[in-house]
């Protein structure tokens, strides 16, 4: 496990980068090396350092325009004479917490630390609340989900052409942003399970509406996968106690049509399939209270129709 603060990219990436490209933009002035080494805090050697192109330099942080403008405005405070250490401190502190805000710094620590992928490196902005706990149970299961599939041999031949995705949403979901699920789909690739990258909040569309449509009757059905439609798989589901649903595959007022059709039942079923139409492929839901449940229960059916 990598364990790194963001206060160390601050001070490893973030505050070079900040010295280089204000020593570049003194220069520029006419400044002598060893004022700017004055002003910055640095010996005359970092700033030729800086001027030689030697020190690291994060191109993400060079590159956003709120480095770029923060910059500007500190040299052109320094060269006119009305910006003391004081507010110089103030414009890069101000930065810094704009950078930890799902910002660049952000991006560098995900990178660092990937248990913090997805979730925007909350925990630097809004600290240990709830929220952010629930947030990493959903990320959580979601990423043992996607596990539970890529070691099963079984769940390849599941995999629609379209791509598989498994989905879980926060307990008080309200639209696709609060579900998280694998970017850019599981797919058969080779004829291995391919997870692309890890979960995110946000990265379904699909999955995402029919676990909302879900949660609108049953809020504990917070979790959803998708898979090729199959009548073996199906009988597998009527042999385990679940009768799978059927509807319409049509596109058009399809959330509100499975939304009525869950009310009339009464209940989510477990499983929901439809058999395709035109241009669109037969695909089948299985649900559950976690993204874990629901890949236990497909990975189960899917044996059971394989035996």
């Amino acid at each position: 496990m990598t364990l790194q603060l963001p206060s160390e990219i601050v001070v490893e990436r973030f505050l070079p980068t900040a010295r280089a490209m204000l020593a570049t933009r003194l220069d520029e002035e006419g400044w002598t090396q060893q004022e700017i080494a004055d002003q910055l805090g640095v010996t005359q050697a970092a700033v030729s350092k800086y001027g030689s192109g030697s020190v690291t330099i994060e191109e993400r942080f060079r590159d956003d325009a709120r480095m770029q403008q923060t910059i500007e405005r500190i040299a052109d405070g320094l060269v006119a004479g009305e910006m003391d250490e004081y507010a110089v401190l103030n414009e890069l502190l101000t930065l810094v917490r704009e950078f930890e805000d799902r910002g660049p710094i952000c991006a560098v620590h995900e990178e660092e630390m990937p248990a913090l992928q997805g979730m925007g490196c909350d925990l630097c902005v809004r600290g240990t609340d709830t929220a952010v706990q629930a947030e990493r149970a959903v990320l959580s299961s979601v990423r043992r989900a996607t596990r539970l599939l890529a070691d099963n041999d079984a769940v390849v031949d599941a995999i629609p052409n379209v791509g598989m995705n498994v989905g879980m949403a926060l307990p008080d979901a309200e639209d696709a942003l609060d579900v998280a699920a694998v970017p850019g789909r599981i797919h058969n690739l080779r004829g291995r399970v391919n997870v692309p990258s890890n979960p995110e909040f946000g990265a379904s569309e699909h999955v995402a509406r029919t676990i909302l449509t879900a949660m609108a009757v049953d809020p504990s059905c917070r979790a959803a996968l998708n898979l090729t439609t199959d009548e073996a798989f199906l009988d597998a589901a009527r042999e385990h106690g679940v009768e799978p649903l059927k509807f319409d595959a049509g596109y058009e007022d399809r959330n509100e049509r499975l939304e009525a059709t869950f009310r009339e039942r009464g209940a989510v079923p477990r499983v929901i399939y439809h058999s395709g139409a035109f241009g669109i492929e037969p695909i089948t839901y299985v649900f559950g209270e976690s993204a874990v449940e629901a890949a236990e229960l497909m990975i189960e059916l899917l044996d059971a129709a394989d035996s």
